[in-house]
């Protein structure tokens, strides 16, 4: 599988260490940056770019996620939803890492650095990589329902209107 990786200074040692585990699990790792620590860097231009081939890979059929790393996670899974057909998900433990996949079909995990230590980012993303999507119809739905909106804007009706 080709891993798209983005981080920002805060997950830059993180990124470094993990491009390793992956690349010996044999995963095509491709590094979105940044390439030196910088402490007042900005993470949205890689993360966007890493989402954005994550994107283009599944759209040309290659197996392809993506991980992006902060202090929080936060504003990286924000930066990366930011593209469309990315369904990007914080993720903070095992549970998290496989309903992502599971319920979401999520193609890029977002990791705080600052929250976790290494070998439990790895775990979760580990976890991640392994974990296939249900196909269940309801999950299946929900996401066409969220590809609609980001598509048109594309609503399902309110139950709640007259």
């Amino acid at each position: 599988m080709r891993i798209h990786i983005a981080t920002d200074h805060a997950g830059l040692e993180f990124s470094t260490q993990l491009q390793h585990h992956l690349a010996s699990q044999g995963h095509e790792v491709v590094d979105h940056g940044p390439i030196e620590y910088d402490p007042v860097d900005d993470y949205p231009a890689f993360c966007i770019r890493a989402a954005q081939a994550v994107v283009s890979d599944q759209a040309a059929g290659v197996p392809a996620l993506g991980i992006v790393f902060g202090g929080s996670g936060n504003g990286e899974q924000i930066a990366a939803n930011k593209v469309a057909g990315v369904r990007a998900a914080l993720v903070w433990s095992i549970a998290t890492a496989e309903l992502a996949r599971e319920h979401n079909d999520a193609n890029v995990i977002a990791i705080g650095a600052r929250q976790h230590s290494f070998d439990d980012v790895v775990r979760f993303i580990d976890r991640f990589i392994e974990t296939p999507f249900s196909n269940d119809e309801r999950h299946v739905r929900r996401i066409a329902q969220i590809a609609a909106y980001e598509t048109d804007g594309t609503l399902e009706p309110d139950p709640r209107a007259a």
